[in-house]
């Protein structure tokens, strides 16, 4: 079969890697200032962090509406004989709901939750590519990735707690303390949804180092096939810190290393970091 794989710009794959298995994206609407953009066509990350630096308030996001998903559709459900669309998790936006709309119009299109976002989501799409050159069908490749994408593990260590604070996920008075101690929450996605699972304590760098390790050191149940290191900016020591940890306990094939886009931006902040993977 002739698949074409498609995603929500959510998914924070790279442009190499979106060139080199030919996928092609959704790209949400930012809202900054009462004006729309186009994510990473007409607003990037930096173009947010600045925003927020210079006294703006927090960007936001909207969802791909069921027109523009119709018009994504009707692109390529003729050129190929299946579309696969796999969307930012049903529990983050409604893009997911929006696209299984439209695509009750084409009968050749098949929409998947990834249940995740930014790498996470990345991971079902990279598996969605690798699927549609090896199965019959496109409900054989959607029950296999719906299968897959519970498996995928993707958690975040954050800075700093401004940007939550200013979206209403977190109280002033938890970020002050929070502050106050040094502390910097991690945040995983579980069950589609996320939540802060713990709480590291001092310098930056050496928190991340502490973070990767806690997530891969001395576990059996990691496929140790592909990991991304994904993040908005962080220092050189950050990332040096990370890369140095991935190497000794993850024993991965391929790193990859993205950056995250829009979404994640506008909702976390800058030095905000995450490894994300695949469990057995």
């Amino acid at each position: 079969m002739h698949i074409k794989i498609l995603s929500d710009s959510t998914c924070d794959l790279s442009p190499e890697q979106l060139a080199q298995h030919n996928i092609d994206l959704a790209r949400l609407t930012i809202v900054k200032d009462g004006e729309a953009f186009v994510d990473g066509i007409t607003i990037t990350p930096a173009d947010i962090f600045a925003h927020v630096a210079a006294g703006g308030d927090l960007c936001s996001t909207t969802a791909y509406n069921v027109e523009e998903y119709q018009n994504l559709f009707a692109k390529y459900a003729d050129q190929y004989d299946g579309v696969i669309h796999i969307t930012i998790g049903s529990g983050f936006s409604s893009c997911y709901q929006n696209a299984c709309i439209a695509a009750e119009d084409f009968p050749n299109v098949r929409v998947v939750d990834s249940q995740n976002l930014s790498s996470g989501q990345g991971h079902v799409v990279l598996e969605a590519c690798r699927l549609a050159k090896t199965c019959e069908s496109l409900d054989e490749i959607v029950e296999k990735l719906n299968a897959f994408t519970p498996r995928v593990e993707a958690s975040f260590l954050l800075d700093q707690l401004k940007y939550m604070v200013k979206g209403g996920r977190c109280s002033s008075v938890a970020a002050l303390g929070a502050n106050l101690l040094n502390l910097k929450p991690c945040i995983e996605v579980r069950d589609g949804k996320m939540s802060a699972v713990k709480k590291y304590r001092g310098n930056y760098a050496k928190c991340l180092a502490n973070y990767v390790k806690d997530r891969l050191a001395d576990r059996e149940d990691i496929i140790r096939e592909k990991l991304f290191i994904t993040h908005t900016p962080v220092t050189d020591e950050c990332l040096a810190a990370v890369k140095e940890a991935v190497d000794a306990y993850g024993n991965f094939e391929t790193v990859y290393e993205t950056n995250a886009g829009c979404t994640v931006s506008c909702h976390c902040g800058p030095a905000t970091l995450g490894v994300l993977f695949v469990r057995k």
